[in-house]
């Protein structure tokens, strides 16, 4: 099972200098990849003394693709993983192209996880309806697919057209691979359908019902589990109102989600009191340390 860590983009320095040393260092410990989350706008509380979504214009985010850029120059076998990317509120057009770029600079490590968020001040802010995302987000997927293949292309839907035009460069295998988050009944279809990979983000507990439930959706969707990725994020911090947990529990979920069947787990730091690069780099240490 492949394993990965959580850019802690919340907690450690914007300092470029500092994220270089920290993906480098992470890249040293033996994990396969680093995830980053997408959120472009974060709202003032000033204006929102109700907001209680866990994140806001205080929360530091870098953009996904532009950290990928970043980090592919200064990586060489780290997969580049976004967990996930609010694909319905940007322009699939753009977005195909960014996204081929990133994969070229990296030689090809980009995956790419998508879902449909919950932010609607960040939809508000783009210029996109926060109605029928889920809709707009299978026909952008289609669409990326089609122009990651590196031909012109027509192609007219509900939400987007393109006239015999296409991208260049295209991605270094003429595709990209499509991961979906979530675990409603929506998202695992989506996943079952037509995903490359699911990010369930749930409970250690969860692990092997919910990957049997997968592969059985999967299964009926007429393809082969086999081919379907499941990542899921182990939260080590107080991120959803637990304790923080220890190194040797986080390995303890590692253990059931590999047992379970699972192809990646990822490795969340955030929320755990590390209050430095260098004190994260500290508890992935003793993770792998606690693995083996």
């Amino acid at each position: 099972m492949r394993v990965g860590v959580v850019f802690p983009q919340t907690e450690i320095a914007a300092d470029p200098v500092v994220i270089r040393d920290w993906a480098q260092a992470v890249e040293g410990l033996g994990f396969d990849h680093i995830t980053a989350y997408d959120h472009v706008m974060g709202a003032n509380l000033a204006s929102r003394p109700d907001w209680r979504m866990p994140y806001n214009h205080d929360t530091p985010f870098h953009e996904p693709i532009t950290l990928f850029s970043f980090l592919a120059g200064v990586t060489s076998t780290l997969e580049l993983a976004s967990g996930i990317i609010i694909l319905p509120q940007r322009q699939a057009a753009l977005f195909a192209k960014q996204a081929a770029n990133a994969d070229v600079f990296s030689g090809g490590r980009l995956r790419l996880g998508f879902g449909i968020g919950w932010n609607q001040v960040e939809y508000e802010a783009l210029g996109t309806p926060f109605q029928a995302r889920g809709a707009r987000l299978d026909e952008q997927v289609d669409l990326l697919r089609r122009l990651w293949t590196g031909k012109p292309i027509s192609f007219e839907g509900r939400f987007h057209k393109v006239t015999d035009a296409g991208i260049n460069p295209p991605p270094v295998k003429k595709s990209i691979p499509v991961w979906f988050g979530g675990a409603s009944e929506a998202s695992m279809n989506r996943v079952a359908r037509t995903g490359d990979g699911w990010i369930p983000v749930l409970p250690a507990a969860q692990a092997a019902g919910k990957v049997a439930e997968m592969r059985e959706l999967v299964q009926q969707a007429g393809r082969d589990p086999a081919t379907v990725g499941i990542d899921n994020i182990i939260f080590v911090g107080a991120t959803l109102g637990g304790p923080v947990r220890t190194p040797d529990d986080a390995a303890a979920d590692h253990a059931e989600w590999k047992k379970a069947g699972a192809s990646h787990v990822t490795l969340h730091t955030m929320g755990a009191g590390l209050k430095t690069a260098d004190e994260h780099l500290g508890y992935l240490r003793r993770f792998m340390n606690a693995i083996g």
